[in-house]
């Protein structure tokens, strides 16, 4: 394909990352990319992208600037702590933060590239690292809406379809609240396996009543046979992040002074889950820490 002249970079290059900027290479961009783990910069090179040693490298003299990385904070040391990337871009830059990353954390860096006469907006996305592979992910866009459409040709590169949320901010808002329902969702089908194999209902025709009646949901019809019943738990999302993501919810219900005590109730379960089974396991893996409850 053609190669679209104006560069852009590309800060985050771990297991979501890495396919989206193969999307955006095979729609013609040029890509800038850096990470601090040399194997992922590796992977990388091998796909078609320009490597840098550094996020400030990478942004040097480019127009437009994606993060995809695991936190506000380290959104932040990006782009104005050790990674220094703001430092780089010109004035009329656009900021476009795909992580999930706390939405007033957002507003305030906005405020701060702003100042610096560079745009930002939080486009977080949903799909998970298979929907990332095929360009079908679902993308939450907050931030004014002409920054949006400055960016949806980027975005619908590595996206399905784009869904504006309002105000900088609103879209990590979105992606929190999204996978706290989410990760209900799949904690409910877990104990409903539990309870009803403990009966003596097969697991697997647990799964099929409940994709065929008003119990189906996402966890249902995407995560149970695949990840859980099969034991593999690897859907390639893991529990530290999902936990990380539902105390985010949380937190901006009490920051808003909204009860949501099923949500804070969920934060704390999915947080003691992942202090026994550990950060880097699945978020499938929840079924185990359920199993295990007494």
């Amino acid at each position: 394909m053609t190669q679209i002249a104006a560069p852009l970079a590309f800060i985050g290059l771990g297991q979501m990352g890495l396919p989206m900027t193969r999307r955006l290479i095979e729609a013609g961009y040029t890509v800038r990319g850096s990470d601090i783990s040399p194997a992922a910069r590796d992977s990388f090179a091998a796909q078609g992208g320009q490597v840098f040693a550094t996020a400030a490298e990478a942004a040097s003299g480019v127009d437009m600037l994606i993060t995809m990385l695991p936190t506000s904070i380290i959104v932040r040391d990006a782009l104005f702590g050790a990674g220094n990337a703001a430092a780089g871009l010109p004035r009329g830059a656009l900021v476009i933060d795909m992580s999930s990353s706390a939405p007033l954390d957002t507003r305030q860096l906005g405020a701060d590239l702003a100042a610096l006469g560079i745009g930002l907006i939080d486009a977080p996305v949903s799909g998970g690292v298979p929907r990332a592979i095929t360009g079908q992910l679902a993308i939450m866009a907050g931030g004014e809406a002409a920054l949006i459409e400055r960016a949806r040709p980027y975005l619908l590169a590595m996206g399905k379809s784009v869904f504006p949320t309002g105000a900088l901010g609103s879209g990590h808002a979105m992606k929190a609240l999204n996978n706290y329902v989410s990760a209900a969702g799949l904690a409910a089908a877990c104990e409903a396996v539990i309870v009803g194999q403990r009966f003596g209902l097969e697991p697997g025709v647990i799964v099929d009543v409940l994709n065929a009646s008003t119990g189906r949901n996402n966890s249902t019809d995407v995560k149970m046979k695949p990840f859980v019943l099969s034991g593999t738990f690897a859907s390639g999302f893991s529990i530290a992040l999902m936990a990380k993501d539902i105390r985010t919810a949380a937190d901006l219900a009490a920051q808003l002074g909204q009860p949501a005590h099923d949500l804070a109730e969920t934060a704390d379960l999915w947080e003691r889950a992942t202090l026994v089974l550990g950060k880097t396991a699945d978020h499938t893996a929840i079924y185990q820490y359920l199993a295990g409850l007494e």
